[in-house]
Formats: structure tokens, C-alpha cells, sequence
């Protein structure tokens, strides 16, 4: 399954606030999420866009911690393969979220976003994510959505490799598993 561009920076975004945010270990090292103005600052970064980083205010950081705490348990399912609970999940999500789509111009044409209940930060990336994950979830794209399978990590991912087989979030975590293996193999 192909997204187009729009939908697959919507779930790489999904995936970074999801990491950022609520992550106990990443790369085999305990992760402590960033709080107060760190935090502020780590969502910035992952918002930020051609027109610059945002202002993230207290508001918008308790509307992303929510989402991210949310799309968590979408991307558990999903790895899991238990889709009737990623289901219930994004359905939950949608209803807070309440992504609402609209055509917006873009140089000589118009594309679709889904925005927000409010024009606020928090509630446009958090519905524009949590109609990602929709489509990733009802389209043969849900297998694309995982949780990194290397011990001592449990960030999560987008699958865009062709042939939809990642199992880890990056490199460090495949290399690891890939040393350990090879180690092992060596002393047997």
C-alpha cells in the first residue's frame, strides 16, 4: 500500500510525537520523555515547517501528550495484528480529535487536510495525525504500522520500505540485533 506524501508525513509525525513523548526505552537505553519548556521545545522541532517552528504552548502540549498516549495503543494493535483493538482505539481518538477535512490552496491547486476542531496547534496536527492512522488502519497499510521488535525498545514506526518488512525503528536497533546475532552465532 502507497500513501501519498501528505498522509505519510502525517504518520511520521503521528510516529515522532508518539516517541517523543512516550517511549520507556529507545535504542536500548531508558528514555525519559522531555518535560516543560524541553518539551515545548522537542514538539517544535518535530512541527516545525516551511514556515518555521511553531509557538507550542501548555495547551497544545496536553492535546499532543493525549494524542500520543492514544496513537501509542493504535500502533500496539497494529503491531500486534489485533485490528479490532486498533479499531476501537482510532475510533476513540477520532472522537476526541475530531478530524475535519477541508481543501486548502496549494500553489495552482487544492488539497485536501483535515484540520482540527479549533485553529489551535495541538488540534490541527492531532486530528491531521489521527486521520492518518484511519487510513493507514481501513487500507491494506495497517501491517506498515509497528513497534520496534529489537530488546530494550519500544519506539514505533512507519513501514515505507517496499516490500513491508521493517521490524525495527532504525538503524542503531537493527544493527544491534544484527551484532548480537552474529556474536552469538560466534561463540556457539
Amino acid at each position: 500500500m502507497r500513501f501519498d506524501s501528505h498522509v505519510v508525513d502525517l504518520l511520521t509525525i503521528a510516529a515522532e510525537l508518539v516517541n517523543a513523548q512516550t517511549c520507556d526505552h529507545a535504542g536500548g537505553r531508558p528514555a525519559h520523555a522531555p518535560t516543560g519548556p524541553g518539551l515545548r521545545d522537542e514538539l517544535g522541532r518535530i512541527l516545525v515547517r516551511d514556515e518555521g517552528r511553531p509557538v507550542v504552548e501548555d495547551r497544545d502540549v496536553r492535546v499532543l501528550a493525549r494524542f500520543a498516549h492514544d496513537a501509542r495503543r493504535i500502533f500496539e494493535a497494529a503491531a500486534d495484528e489485533d485490528l479490532g483493538s486498533a479499531a476501537v482505539a482510532t475510533n476513540a481518538l477520532l472522537s476526541w480529535a475530531r478530524p475535519m477535512p477541508r481543501l486548502d490552496p496549494h500553489d495552482d491547486t487544492w488539497d485536501m487536510h483535515f484540520h482540527g476542531p479549533s485553529d489551535r496547534l495541538g488540534d490541527g496536527w492531532a486530528a491531521g495525525c489521527a486521520a492518518a492512522l484511519t487510513m493507514a488502519l481501513g487500507s491494506a497499510g495497517v501491517g506498515r504500522l509497528g513497534v520496534c521488535s529489537a530488546p530494550v525498545c519500544d519506539r514505533v514506526y512507519v513501514d515505507r520500505s517496499k516490500n513491508g518488512t521493517r521490524s525495527f525503528c532504525g538503524l542503531t536497533c537493527q544493527n544491534r540485533v544484527k551484532n548480537a546475532r552474529h556474536r552469538q552465532s560466534r561463540t556457539t
